[in-house]
């Protein structure tokens, strides 16, 4: 639609001009025909460029690194040509094009340059090299046209005839180019620019210690971190005053007849107003004055053909001012000027709130929102545009690009249109279709989308238990309300069956059906049919939407369905609970070959009448026929088999996830193959459900789920390969026809996937939380891998039981728990509060979860007792009103007290209660205390879509928020935008490739990756990031930190667009900055960085995480390069004291502190601190591993290492060439510092079992992981490029890291020189050469530049890392190279 053109990405290369090609805020992506508006020029498509914007293109922002095309070229990659184009005001510029490249491509790139960025209505010309001219079509190819590889060719642009749409497209456009408020610049865009300003001050390194950062401070208060985490909005530049259209719109009649469009009131910077006719021609000063309209031309006669260029002429500022706006795009990286089409929201507003200010555009923008009243001719038929794009060809490479980039932008913006309509729904602005109807089955149809209700039937099961509720019979007909799967065509189509079941069994069923698992549930299973994509079987686009504790179900809607009697539409299953079933041989057969791959079985079922019906689905599934004769099925809260460990009526919709599924059947068919044996079955099927990097070329090569590529290879044995797939009817309330053999082979099947849950997936899980494999930080990640791993949320308690000997984890799980049940409980809340309640409900419930409300009028003793009555009252209440608000003053008046009578202790109980029946978890009598954290607070706003006031809150205190610190409500969203799966699977071939040591394939592979998804999904997708940080790691290991720089950046910028500007992932993103940062010896810009990584980290997971540890050890390292000792021994004993508290005195990982001191002592000279500390890290090891182990011997080497450097210092000491330096520098070091001394006392006399099954090292490099456990995908990246850096160096590549490597011996001798001043020559050039040699990679680390101190530097995990192979003498080889090894072995399966 018009208004909604969102494409662009900085493609192009401009040569013409010295500026860097500003991108728009665009969304890259098009959707085919009838979808991609061309509003003349204005185009919302992307450059189809395949693999051209992977190497050369390097971020505006990074101007600190010498930008360097990348060095591997990608295989097959198309090259660019160059074709001048002769803009409308007649300059020249140059494009670099590809003959693949559409018409629209060539637009955008236009519409991106500054030169031309302003033009949205012309024609393109192409002048050949024979002399003939083209007029070129936007769909036109520019090699359907002619070869541009043979030169000669050049574009021009001529202006074309302006329409009613386009004058106000461009009209748009202007306003767009004027405002900054599109531009989303990164911190580290920031950063980066004032650093390279700094430098031309002060250049090299500073003699004084790098000022701390006050990282520390962040991790002791969290609560005033909150302040720090927005940035300031840029400075918006005034161009204009105002531009708005005129109160002459629209014009008269006899003025349209001489081309008139649109009349428009600008007053300029000067103050000077003027009244611009828009014609179909041009632009032009008219000469009405007044309020009587003059239409004639202005004498001096100032006309231009767009806006732009004719305000450039009656204003100099304006020229003026629009220039920097220019410039400041340019000087963006490209990425931060692209819009997301999925933005995601904040949970923090800017405080002190701005100031709202008067802004006519805006304005116009609001009152031209309608719901449904005006747009009759405008409405898009979402479902017809869904299912064409899904009927393109998609057969070779170029046909699933054009497809898949439409289907992502038409399901992208059927979710924004579902998110505004399910606003307006709850709202009260969209009337029901069906008013005469009770409330409870009020429907809705804004759009072409259809929206019901599904209710919060687990909060309302709760409530239904209590004395003073008396609402069940209300609660099921007013939970069959919403009918999430009783969808219009059951509603309508079928409302006389519906009418004629209303038992109280089938009112039961119908309410079970609205639920908010239901809607999940049919969610998940419409993504499933999707994925599985077969020919001639549709689904209906659908989002779940959460908005003031309502839950609406917005839906794409059948043909048809609404109009006249289609009681004949129902083709298959059964819209009555089983009574009567329909059936289709032709639908049939697609059901079949999609049960194949989503290892469904087909069965036969007994409808009421016992005739047998043989299903390949679920019984309520629907398959109807749209009256555009498309066979749609829908319904699918059941395409996995139920959880046999919940079984009952009110489990009903317990189901197992798909990834549990697809790690059940390779597991099982692993078991019947001969080449496998069960225990490697197993570990494969685990890691599968951990990772979809498998490392093995099937899955690679094969479909983009594994358990598709098993199917067939079984087939021949139809005996295994029934067994593979599932009846998803057993365990329900229908019958089942068949043998009883049969039936109990199936349950059993079933009960064995519950039973591989419980016995071996969540153990197993348990184990890699404990082994720190998986490290989730918030709630978000943890939800996350729970879902890799196929475990559902509802099985948060019962792993709660089994981690409790770990604190980070036992706050997590907890937490997590806690804000899931809180969620409820405010959900309900703002159901019944009015809408001038909104914002002192939502306070006061923050209140009263983390401050201490004892209420309004009464007594703290009854507050509990008074709140459960008040609970039943809410829910009595909750019956009148579903999905309307009330409107009588009594009622008012009831619902006032509903949330200002709420105590702490009465929310509490209800969380409490609720956490107890959902996840039988039982909420700890600290909970309280600990909820006051700001990672608690964080995430509860996120999950209900609360923004609150970035200010700093006194948690402790009763009553820490105020009603105006409430700044927004947001929804919040469920959808099914589709993936890219051929990039995805390429991905997975990059990964294979980097473990083979092929860094060139590698690279090439995750190249093409990233331009696969630049031309489908845009820059701005998760996906896409991770390619970005993937072709980091390979240029890392390549040695070319400079590129892995440019890679990094844009990893960082959309992980802050796509994921929250605080999201984990976003934190590692500035942590491997940092990394590559300081690899350039830019040690300043890099602690910057780990500044922010720590902020982030506090407000995601607080303080007590062991990533938190892990980065203090990396802060440590950079201070430690930059001489400033005193604070990295502080932040190495914050580590360590963390790790102690965390992990526990004798876990691995806090050997590895007591080695990153060991070495920081060597560095200052303290031999005896350093061999202390070394001891006490052989000591864990020798208990964990066993002193066998290499890991163990490296520590021995170590501790003779500083034996014998002790030694020499006292050799030197008795020829008395030296003070007693090493001794007296110790002495003097710990009385300075009576911290350390303390900190050590308490850890010579810790003792303790440790935990044995903490045997893993948190040694994991950054750059092999990027973002490691927090997604399962990486957790096989860090093995993979462990073995690509041991394979790519026996082959004799270059693995080292090129800059800043060779000259560092030199500095650091001059550093311990001064620190060490009794040595001798010699034994000071034996330290240097130890201390200063390069840092061996672990688990795919390169070494990282300045490793003065023998330690790596990650973000993730700092393994210490002794000298390597280069080193001479007695030196060992190097701890943290070796430290991995045997968790290597142990983990990489062929």
């Amino acid at each position: 639609m018009a208004g909604k053109s969102k494409g662009g990405k900085n493609k192009g290369k401009v040569q013409g001009t010295g500026q860097s090609v500003s991108a728009e805020p665009e969304v890259p992506v098009t959707d085919g025909a009838e979808i991609v508006d061309t509003e003349n020029g204005e185009v919302s498509e992307p450059p189809a460029m395949e693999g051209g914007v992977t190497d050369g293109e390097k971020g505006d922002g990074d101007a600190p690194v010498d930008e360097q095309p990348a060095k591997k070229p990608v295989e097959g990659e198309l090259h660019l040509y160059p074709v001048p184009v002769k803009t409308q005001s007649g300059e020249k510029l140059e494009l670099q094009l590809s003959p693949g490249d559409s018409v629209i491509d060539v637009k955008q790139f236009l519409l991106d340059a500054p030169e031309t960025c302003f033009y949205t209505c012309y024609d393109l010309i192409l002048h050949t090299k024979d002399g003939s001219t083209h007029q070129l079509e936007d769909y036109n190819e520019i090699s359907e046209i002619a070869d541009i590889t043979s030169g000669g060719c050049s574009l021009e642009m001529v202006a074309a005839i302006y329409d009613e749409r386009s004058i106000r497209s461009h009209l748009r456009r202007v306003r767009e180019l004027l405002s900054l408020s599109s531009l989303h610049v990164s911190l580290s865009t920031s950063l980066a620019l004032q650093q390279e300003s700094a430098q031309g001050k002060s250049p090299g390194l500073e003699k004084n210690p790098i000022q701390e950062l006050d990282g520390l401070n962040y991790m002791e208060d969290s609560a005033g971190a909150l302040t720090n985490l927005l940035a300031s909005a840029p400075a918006e530049i005034k161009c204009v005053e105002s531009i708005v259209f005129s109160s002459f719109n629209p014009p008269p009649s006899y003025r349209r007849l001489h081309g008139d469009l649109i009349y428009i009131d600008v007053v300029t910077l000067e103050g000077n107003k003027y009244c611009i006719t828009g014609s179909s021609k041009s632009f032009y000063v008219n000469c009405s004055n007044g309020s009587i309209l003059d239409p004639k031309p202005t004498k001096q006669v100032l006309e231009a053909s767009t806006l732009v260029g004719l305000l450039q002429k009656i204003s100099a500022k304006f020229k003026k001012g629009f220039h920097e706006v220019l410039d400041r795009r340019a000087s963006a990286h490209p990425f931060e000027n692209v819009q997301s089409l999925l933005p995601v929201t904040s949970w923090l507003g800017a405080y002190p709130v701005p100031d709202h200010r008067r802004d006519a555009a805006r304005a116009e923008d609001s009152v031209v929102l309608s719901y449904g009243t005006e747009l009759i001719g405008m409405q898009r038929d979402w479902n017809e545009e869904l299912q064409s794009c899904r009927e393109f060809p998609h057969v070779n490479p170029q046909e699933r690009i054009l497809r898949g980039r439409a289907l992502y932008k038409v399901t992208c913006d059927f979710v924004d249109a579902a998110v505004k309509g399910a606003v307006g729904v709850i709202n009260r602005c969209i009337p029901p279709i069906n008013p005469t109807d009770p409330e409870c089955f009020h429907m809705y149809v804004h759009n072409n989308i259809f929206f019901s209700f599904a209710v919060d039937s687990d909060y309302e099961h709760i409530s239904k238990d209590k004395p003073d509720c008396q609402n069940g019979p209300s609660i099921n007909s007013k939970v069959s309300s919403p009918d999430v799967v009783a969808k219009p065509d059951v509603n309508h189509a079928e409302s006389t069956e519906i009418a004629d079941s209303k038992s109280e069994e089938s009112q039961i069923a119908d309410s079970e059906q609205a639920t908010y698992a239901s809607a999940n549930n049919d969610l998940k299973g419409t993504k499933a049919y999707q994925e599985a994509d077969i020919s001639g079987l549709y689904n209906l686009a659908m989002a779940i939407i959460d908005y003031r504790g309502h839950r609406v179900i917005a839906q794409s809607i059948i043909p048809g369905i609404l109009q006249g009697d289609k009681s004949d539409s129902l083709l298959y299953g059964s819209v009555d609970n089983g009574k009567k079933i329909s059936w289709n041989e032709s639908f049939h057969s697609k059901v079949v070959e999609a049960a194949k791959k989503l290892h469904l079985k087909e069965h036969v079922v007994l409808d009421g009448s016992g005739n047998p019906v043989k299903l390949a689905a679920t019984v309520e599934c629907k398959g109807i026929v749209g009256s555009d004769d498309r066979h749609y099925i829908l319904d699918l809260m059941r395409v996995t088999p139920r959880d046999s460990n919940y079984i009952g009526q009110e489990h009903r919709f317990c189901v197992l996830r798909p990834e549990l599924v697809a790690s059940f059947v390779e597991t099982e068919s692993m078991k019947r193959s001969p080449k496998q044996n069960a225990p490697d079955a197993l570990e494969e099927s685990n890691d599968q459900a951990a990772s979809t990097s498998d490392a093995k070329a099937t899955s690679v090569e094969g479909d983009d789920k594994p358990e598709e590529n098993l199917a067939p290879t079984h087939e021949e044995s139809e005996n295994s390969s029934a067994e593979i797939f599932f009846n998803p009817n057993v365990f329900t309330e229908y019958k089942l026809a068949g043998s009883p053999e049969e039936i109990a082979a199936d349950e059993e099947l079933v009960k064995r996937a519950g039973t591989f849950l419980l016995d071996i997936v969540i153990p197993k899980f348990v184990q890699d939380l404990c082994s720190l494999d998986i490290s989730p930080m918030d709630g978000q990640t943890l939800t996350d891998v729970l879902h890799l791993h196929g475990i559902n949320v509802r099985y948060l308690g019962k792993i709660a039981g089994m981690i409790k000997h770990l604190p980070h984890l036992w706050d997590l799980f907890s937490a997590e728990i806690i804000v899931r049940s809180a969620k409820h409980v405010i959900k309900e809340i703002l159901r019944q509060s009015l809408d001038h309640d909104i914002g002192p409900a939502i306070a006061h419930f923050l209140n009263c979860f983390v401050g201490k409300v004892l209420g309004a009028s009464t007594k703290a003793a009854p507050g509990n007792a008074q709140s459960k009555a008040q609970k039943g009252h809410e829910n009595s209440q909750t019956q009148k009103t579903k999905g309307q608000k009330l409107s009588h003053a009594s009622t008012s008046r009831r619902v006032l007290s509903t949330y200002s009578n709420l105590t702490s202790d009465g929310i509490w109980s209800s969380i409490t209660e609720f956490a107890k029946s959902k996840y039988q978890f039982e909420v700890p009598d600290g909970a309280r205390l600990s909820a006051k954290r700001v990672a608690v607070l964080r995430n509860l706003c996120q999950k209900v879509g609360i923004t609150i006031a970035a200010r700093r809150y006194d948690l402790d205190s009763s009553t820490p928020f105020q009603a105006s610190d409430i700044l927004n409500l947001q929804p919040v969203v469920k959808h099914s935008v589709p993936t890219c799966t051929d990039a995805k699977n390429l991905m997975e071939a990059g990964k294979v490739r980097m473990a083979e040591g092929t860094l060139n394939e590698a690279y090439a592979l995750f190249s093409e990756a990233f331009s696969l998804l630049q031309q489908i999904t845009g820059p701005m997708h998760k996906d896409a990031a991770n390619c970005c940080r993937y072709l980091a790691m390979v240029l890392y290991h390549a040695g070319d930190t400079a590129g892995a720089i440019v890679q990094q950046h844009r990893e960082l910028i959309i992980n802050e667009r796509c994921l929250g500007l605080d999201h984990p992932d976003t934190a590692h993103s500035y942590g491997n900055m940092a990394l590559f940062y300081h690899g350039l010896n830019q040690t300043e810009l890099a602690l910057r960085h780990m500044s922010r990584t720590l902020l982030l980290l506090s407000l995601a997971s607080g303080p007590d995480h062991p990533d938190v540890a892990a980065t203090l050890i990396n802060v440590a390292m950079m201070y430690q390069d930059a001489s400033n000792m005193n604070t990295a021994l502080r932040y190495l004993q914050e580590a360590l004291m963390k790790n102690e508290r965390l992990l526990g005195p004798e876990h691995v990982q806090t050997a590895v502190c007591y080695h990153a001191l060991a070495i920081a002592f060597s560095c200052m000279g303290l031999y005896k601190l350093s061999i202390q500390h070394e001891k006490k890290t052989y000591d864990i090891l020798a208990k964990q591993l066993g002193e066998n182990d290499s890991r163990t011997k490296d520590s021995e080497n170590w501790l003779n290492t500083f034996k014998l450097r002790e030694e020499q210092v006292n050799a030197q000491k008795q020829k008395g060439q030296g003070a007693n330096a090493s001794t007296d520098n110790a002495i003097n070091f710990l009385k300075a510092n009576p911290a350390v001394l303390q900190a050590m006392k308490a850890a010579a006399i810790q003792s303790g079992d440790g935990s044995a099954n903490l045997n893993r090292s948190l040694n994991a490099a950054v750059v092999g992981e990027g973002v490691p456990r927090l997604r399962g995908v990486d957790e096989r990246a860090a093995r993979a490029t462990a073995e690509a850096r041991k394979k790519a160096a026996a082959r004799g590549l270059n693995v080292r890291n090129g800059p800043a490597a060779n000259n560092v011996s030199d500095e650091l001798a001059q550093i311990l020189k001064l620190i060490n001043s009794a040595a001798s020559a010699s034994s000071t050039s034996s330290t240097s050469t130890t201390a200063s040699t390069q840092v061996s990679a672990s688990e795919g680390q390169v070494t990282n530049g300045p490793a003065q101190n023998g330690t790596a530097v990650e973000t993730k995990a700092a393994d210490t890392n002794g000298p390597s192979a280069k080193s001479t003498g007695n030196t060992p080889v190097g701890l943290g190279t070796t430290l991995e090894l045997k968790k290597q072995r142990s983990k990489q399966k062929p």
